[in-house]
């Protein structure tokens, strides 16, 4: 969290488990009026996570979270790819 917040994230939003992530401070997401993409009103969403790493951040903003096509890769793909690179860095920062 501390490297997505020198990256500038103000928020990081995920899908994930409320029991294990609560405890480092991250809430459903619905509770800062971020819906999960595909998901009608009303529907159960309650794996779908938010953290503001900025205090008020999200003040004001609503919407829907789609997942970025990028994202969704071919594991094979990814595999090959990554035989063919040598230095290797893991991030995820949405900025909403």
């Amino acid at each position: 969290m501390e490297k997505a917040a020198e990256l500038g994230c103000g928020a990081l939003c995920f899908e994930g488990n409320i029991d294990f992530y609560g405890k480092s401070g991250f809430r459903q997401a619905s509770e800062y009026g971020i819906r999960y993409h595909g998901l009608p009103g009303g529907e159960d969403a309650s794996f779908f996570l938010c953290k503001e790493l900025v205090p008020c951040y999200l003040d004001e903003i609503t919407g829907e979270y789609a997942t970025p096509e990028g994202y969704l890769v071919d594991e094979q793909d990814a595999e090959e790819f990554d035989k063919q690179t040598s230095a290797k860095v893991s991030c995820l920062c949405v900025i909403i």
